[in-house]
């Protein structure tokens, strides 16, 4: 069989499967959640050994270390993939909720209902954990979903696929609600993109290399979850104690995830006062800083800026740091060179902070906190699919609700049009 016609019959019966899920109860979907929960943690061992494998090649591939940290199943990650699962059979089942109920002049009642998408692919890189979020949100909306790891996690994927599809068997839904594609042959992608009479939607997740080749090739609508270029805006009337620690915060938690910050804006009159503290801080961290002029000489440790460094998403201990001389200037940076991720403003100002709320059009906007709480599971959302950089449809983390549509019913009683 040709990879064309094997991709065409996964699509094919994700469709099926689709349309048997659609049709399940809350009570199903929860059941085959917290099997899948029992089988996991029984297999841990076996799957933890097929990551080990991945990770072995990754490190002689030469991969970087901060990447090779994506790929792995700590124990951190492990058990937060589990309770993720938890999580996710606790949220309230958004399939069939009728939303928006109005009465017409007629009588005659108006409302809408949400529904799944349908059949979903998911094209992402690193991180096995997403195969077991993608899968767990994905079924529980009524979804099926096909996903494409990465070659650099194919052992890894395929274990955990193997106890979702076998937990799925144990309690009686369509083991084809969930599907892994084999191959690491990219040529796969390119025939998924064209099965646009069976799949719904494409997510891609990962490098601009990856989300520009699904964008440009796809005959599916696409929402994207694209590059996270974060900054962090210190304002002039910031608290210099929580500037650090948000600015630490948001860069040393964890470099190699998206909502991660990759560009400090300082506006100003707080560069002398707030920002050498900072920069201190973070370069004792061992974060290389990259600034413009004015940074350069206010702070000896820093490597002149290029124009790339602006746009660019290190996932790793490298800062982009830049002087501003008001908000205007900070909000016209994060438009420039931001790719409508997470932005975050440190001000004691009301008013400066309602301005960048309004002003700033990224998915998600902060005033005073970390830029690490563009997070599903910290937005009370159980687990993400991912974080949506598209406007269309789904902004910002995607859980439940955002893998479901919703359909128009009307509720008559003999009404006609006259």
């Amino acid at each position: 069989m040709s990879l064309r016609e094997t991709i065409h019959q996964i699509a094919t019966r994700a469709r099926n499967a689709g349309e048997r899920l659609s049709e399940l109860s809350t009570r199903e979907k929860d059941a085959w959640l917290l099997r899948a929960v029992e089988r996991l943690d029984a297999a841990r061992d076996r799957v933890r050994a097929e990551n080990r494998r991945d990770l072995d090649a990754a490190t002689e591939k030469g991969v970087a270390e901060p990447l090779v940290r994506r790929l792995e199943l700590s124990d951190g990650k492990w058990n937060d993939m589990l309770a993720g699962l938890r999580d996710v059979a606790a949220l309230p089942d958004p399939v069939g909720r009728v939303e928006d109920l109005r009465v017409r002049p007629n009588g005659l009642r108006v409302g809408r209902m949400r529904i799944p998408l349908g059949a979903i692919g998911i094209i992402y890189e690193s991180r096995p954990n997403v195969t077991v979020d993608a899968a767990a949100l994905c079924v529980k909306a009524g979804n099926s979903v096909i996903l494409r790891g990465g070659s650099e996690a194919i052992h890894s994927n395929l274990a955990l696929a193997f106890e979702l599809r076998a937990a799925a068997a144990d309690v009686g839904i369509p083991e084809d609600a969930v599907q892994v594609v084999e191959t690491t042959d990219r040529a796969a992608i390119e025939h998924l993109l064209r099965e646009s009479e069976n799949i719904d939607l494409i997510i891609p997740r990962g490098g601009p290399g990856l989300i520009r080749m699904v964008t440009e090739n796809s005959h599916i609508p696409v929402i994207k979850h694209d590059a996270g270029v974060c900054h962090v805006y210190i304002d002039a009337s910031a608290d210099p104690e929580m500037a650090k620690r948000i600015a630490i915060d948001s860069k040393l938690r964890q470099m190699a995830v998206c909502n991660g910050l990759e560009t400090l804006l300082v506006h100003r009159n707080a560069a002398q006062s707030v920002m050498p503290g900072v920069l201190k801080l973070l370069h004792e961290e061992g974060v290389e800083l990259r600034g413009d002029e004015t940074v350069t000489r206010l702070f000896g440790n820093v490597v002149p800026a290029s124009e790339a460094d602006w746009t660019e998403e290190y996932l790793g201990p490298v800062l982009a740091v830049r002087v501003v001389d008001d908000l205007d200037a900070a909000v016209a940076h994060i438009r420039r060179y931001g790719s409508d991720h997470t932005e975050v403003i440190v001000t004691e100002s009301y008013s400066n902070a309602q301005e960048f709320l309004r002003r700033v059009n990224s998915a998600t906007v902060g005033v005073n906190c970390s830029t690490a709480f563009s997070d599903g599971y910290r937005l009370g959302l159980g687990a993400e699919i991912g974080i949506s950089t598209s406007k269309l449809h789904a902004f910002g983390p995607m859980g439940l609700e955002e893998l479901t549509t919703r359909k128009f019913v009307l509720y008559g009683e003999g009404q006609l049009r006259e």
